[in-house]
């Protein structure tokens, strides 16, 4: 029973064992793109609420994005073809809603396609922090690839 007690108070109070809530969601946000750099729908499928939604912004129009199509196309690509890097800029959290700012670079086959941000909404449902809603721009200009 000591050792259990000892083990538990470790966990909380050692910065090592410790997540914050910004850590939580950036690990969300990083399951998905390993998911989708794997061509793995499974990982991708665990990262996202059941009534996710996908927007992007194209031609100065707003396009809906069908998850079902996504994670379809996302299982027909080789592992490692699908490679989103982002970097985590604005993190803002209240209670259990979180919004993300990405801004990445995508490539395709090794091949540089496309950059922009993706501004994520991340809910979090008993306890656990789900992707409830994702837009991004897609461009292919001022991108400086990295």
């Amino acid at each position: 029973m000591k050792r259990i007690l000892f083990i538990s108070l470790l966990m909380f109070t050692n910065p090592a064992f410790s997540q914050t809530s910004e850590d939580s969601v950036k690990k969300v946000i990083t399951q998905f793109f390993a998911g989708m750099k794997n061509s793995d729908t499974v990982q991708i499928r665990k990262s996202l609420s059941s009534t996710a939604l996908f927007q992007t912004i194209k031609n100065e129009q707003v396009l809906a994005e069908s998850i079902p199509e996504f994670l379809t196309s996302v299982s027909k690509s080789l592992p490692g073809s699908l490679n989103e890097r982002i970097e985590f800029g604005t993190i803002n959290i209240d209670d259990n809603l979180a919004s993300v700012w990405t801004p990445y670079h995508f490539y395709f086959g090794g091949k540089f396609s496309h950059c922009g941000v993706n501004s994520f909404q991340l809910v979090r449902l008993q306890g656990i922090w789900k992707i409830q809603y994702l837009i991004d721009t897609r461009r292919k200009q001022n991108c400086d690839p990295k």
